[in-house]
């Protein structure tokens, strides 16, 4: 993230950044030591390196030092100043199609995080450009479904999602409870599909997702929230659509979809861009993909697929 946006963002949102990266790095680094350690991640240190950002370099090491304490397993030497620059600049990796790479977003969904409303802590392994892991931390996600009317009532201790090839979706709470295994929805009745979509307008073009809808005939209002929260919810079933439409010149990074892809898919889902083909992670930090991604089962992408095609069609016509 540039110098200017960091700029502009709250500083407790910053530091949660950097802190993140810094212990997913560093933990990732000591739990697999005799491994080549390859890191996409969307922060660098550039700011924190600058004399004005010593002081807040000072206090994130304090903080992650004090989280290891906390911990136990990692208290035996604390981290310098400079070890957490390093942990945070382990993430410039290019990534790519040969090798292994991690691939973390540290605070996915910030406007949310700022909202004390959605945000997720995104980690996945790509193995020669596919991802074979992922992970998903959602803390404000409950674990009754976001689409039950009574949801606030529930427990709010958040979700941990994860998934890896050929080993099915779990689900468990962040308080240490035992995982579940989780299933996409299974309707097939585009009526009855409830769809999410990303709760910043900036974000993705709702008038598209619109059309999309009333095309397929769903009744039920888009369900709007922040991050990877939404590949996580529609893996346990809570909606069957996620549409995303970015406006014109923006590029997807890896970081914002790859741990919420794997999750949908070893939960029975499907994930592709516009024109149906699968997202390609092997690229370096940015997907290439045909104008947005589309998320849902195996039963409705077709009739996904072709309002998709249509709305696109009828969108271009006007222009």
């Amino acid at each position: 993230m540039g110098i200017m946006v960091h700029r502009q963002l709250p500083e407790v949102l910053m530091h949660f950044q950097w802190r993140s990266q810094v212990l997913v790095s560093f933990v990732l680094k000591r739990e697999l030591p005799f491994e080549s350690f390859s890191l996409v991640a969307e922060e660098d240190s550039g700011d924190l390196r600058k004399q004005e950002g010593r002081e807040t370099l000072q206090r994130i090491t304090k903080i992650v030092n004090d989280t290891l304490d906390s911990d136990g397993a990692y208290n035996e030497f604390p981290l310098s100043e400079e070890d957490v620059l390093d942990a945070i600049d382990s993430g410039k990796s290019e990534g790519g199609s040969c090798g292994r790479h991690w691939v973390l977003d540290p605070i996915d969904g910030t406007k949310g995080f700022m909202r004390g409303d959605q945000y997720a802590i995104a980690l996945a392994l790509l193995d020669q450009g596919k991802v074979v892991l992922g992970v998903l931390s959602c803390p404000n996600l409950p674990l009754a479904s976001i689409a039950s009317s009574d949801r606030h009532a529930h427990d709010k201790v958040g979700c941990l999602f994860s998934a890896q090839v050929g080993g099915g979706t779990y689900m468990q709470s962040l308080d240490g409870a035992p995982p579940m295994k989780v299933h996409v929805s299974a309707t097939e009745n585009p009526e009855e599909a409830s769809f999410f979509e990303s709760y910043e307008a900036a974000h993705s073009l709702h008038d598209l997702s619109s059309s999309i809808a009333d095309i397929l005939g769903v009744k039920a209002p888009p369900v709007r929230i922040d991050s990877q929260a939404k590949y996580g919810a529609l893996s346990r079933g809570d909606g069957a659509i996620y549409l995303r439409f970015p406006h014109k010149g923006y590029c997807e990074k890896i970081w914002d979809h790859a741990a919420g892809c794997i999750v949908v898919t070893e939960a029975g889902g499907v994930v592709t861009d516009a024109a149906g083909i699968p997202l390609d992670f092997s690229k370096g930090r940015y997907l290439d993909l045909a104008t947005g991604i589309i998320v849902t089962n195996k039963k409705l992408m077709p009739a996904l697929l072709k309002a998709v095609r249509e709305s696109l069609e009828a969108k271009a016509s006007t222009l």
